[in-house]
């Protein structure tokens, strides 16, 4: 065993020890969450045909009066699901 080996191998590990300890760390925000639309909610809750959206807010209907009232997205603009890339719909076929 070569001891110079030893010694840069121990600063090797002792280094990334300190830097995984007091590195920078992501925090809850920037962790990745499910994909949402601009409306806030996420491609569960959009229809995929007419593409608007089914969930309810609730908000001010009028009058000061509050209660659930449907979303107003016509259309999802999230991030497109991969599995319109690569795979083909599900059956039955249109054609």
């Amino acid at each position: 065993m070569d001891p110079i080996s030893l010694v840069i191998g121990g600063a090797l590990v002792g280094g990334g020890w300190l830097a995984g300890r007091f590195g920078s760390r992501r925090t809850k925000s920037e962790q990745s969450g499910p994909a949402l639309c601009g409306c806030g909610h996420d491609l569960a809750l959009h229809d995929r045909e007419a593409g608007h959206c089914h969930a309810e807010n609730f908000r001010k209907t009028g009058a000061g009066i509050k209660g659930w009232a449907r979303c107003n997205c016509r259309r999802y603009t999230g991030p497109t699901p991969l599995e319109e890339f690569f795979a083909a719909p599900p059956l039955p076929p249109t054609s």
